[in-house]
């Protein structure tokens, strides 16, 4: 599955469930709605400021004796970390959550397992991840805490082995129909669909795509959106129908370029992504020295974005393609 997709239309979900329990066993500090509004600072992709009020929370809050709060701003600290790729400064807050979390509390220890979960992830030891995900699901619909359960689903649809990605993220999807939880079904939509692809099930995939499209054209933002066309598109490439996916590549691109010349900061990503799939079309139509110009330029923007250090197998890949059109 491709991981950035993931991490990216994951975020905005994940973060409102959070903020949705947010300190509910002492609300008499004050501190609840200051971490709803560092969430909602992290909703919104300024993880590096979001980061600095979690940390300022859980000074107060460990001023406060709101033990509750403190896990939770230190959880969310820890995270912030991790997602600006500072992963040894985010384990430090991790162990700092870990020493006070108790299963007591839910709103502070279903958050630690949330981050907990996501630094074994990011370590590739996605069976321990699994497992407790799956620890953060029971405890979760025990509790009641119905969208973190939800959360719990999609994650394990990302780190379980084959067949729990299907089987979870139906549930997940189930749940959160049923709870009418419509941030949540564009990423669960979503990551069943690339399931779907990475098991070359297009038909499947794209029909799940198209779904994730339709819950993320619900929201405001324009990224996500974006990036459900580029998801569809691909897949239609993928389906041989080139004409389609062409044209609606193209839509991608011209979005894409213009979000990167308003200073969106991972719009070049996209634009290096619908530009490569546009050299392959391009390419495959028998044009190769036009294509491989796109694939080129294409690769200097993915470059951009940071794939060398966020992927850098997919990264060699796609520089071991262009050198075999080149031969």
């Amino acid at each position: 599955m491709p991981l950035r997709r993931v991490l990216f239309l994951a975020v905005a979900a994940a973060v409102a469930t959070f903020a949705g329990c947010a300190g509910e066993a002492q609300e008499d500090t004050g501190l609840a709605d200051r971490l709803a509004e560092a969430d909602e600072v992290f909703k919104s992709r300024q993880y590096a400021e979001a980061g600095v009020l979690f940390e300022e929370i859980a000074g107060e809050a460990e001023a406060a004796g709101d033990n509750s709060a403190f896990v939770e701003a230190a959880s969310m600290r820890a995270r912030s970390y991790l997602i600006t790729e500072k992963k040894d400064e985010g384990r430090e807050w991790l162990i700092r959550a870990a020493a006070k979390a108790v299963e007591s509390d839910p709103a502070g220890w279903s958050r630690y397992l949330g981050v907990r979960g996501r630094f074994e992830w990011q370590d590739e030891d996605n069976e321990t991840a699994t497992n407790t995900f799956r620890e953060m699901f029971d405890y979760c619909g025990e509790k009641e805490l119905w969208e973190r359960a939800v959360d719990a689903a999609h994650m394990i649809a990302i780190t379980g082995d084959e067949k729990e990605k299907f089987d979870w993220s139906l549930k997940g999807i189930e749940m959160a129909e049923r709870g009418e939880m419509d941030g949540w079904l564009g990423p669960l939509w979503n990551n069943l669909g690339w399931n779907y692809y990475d098991d070359e099930r297009y038909g499947e995939a794209y029909d799940a795509l198209v779904r994730a499209r339709e819950y993320h054209y619900k929201g405001e933002a324009e990224l996500p959106r974006l990036i459900a066309d580029y998801s569809v598109a691909h897949v239609m490439m993928k389906q041989d129908r080139l004409h389609e996916a062409e044209a609606e590549m193209l839509k991608v691109l011209d979005w894409a370029t213009r979000l990167n010349a308003d200073g969106a900061s991972d719009a070049v990503e996209w634009m290096g992504f619908a530009r490569w799939d546009l050299g392959e079309m391009v390419v495959e139509s028998g044009d190769r020295a036009t294509g491989v110009g796109m694939l080129k330029e294409a690769l200097g923007e993915i470059e951009k974005s940071g794939m060398p250090n966020w992927d850098p197998d997919q990264w060699k890949r796609k520089q071991d393609r262009v050198a075999e059109l080149e031969e």
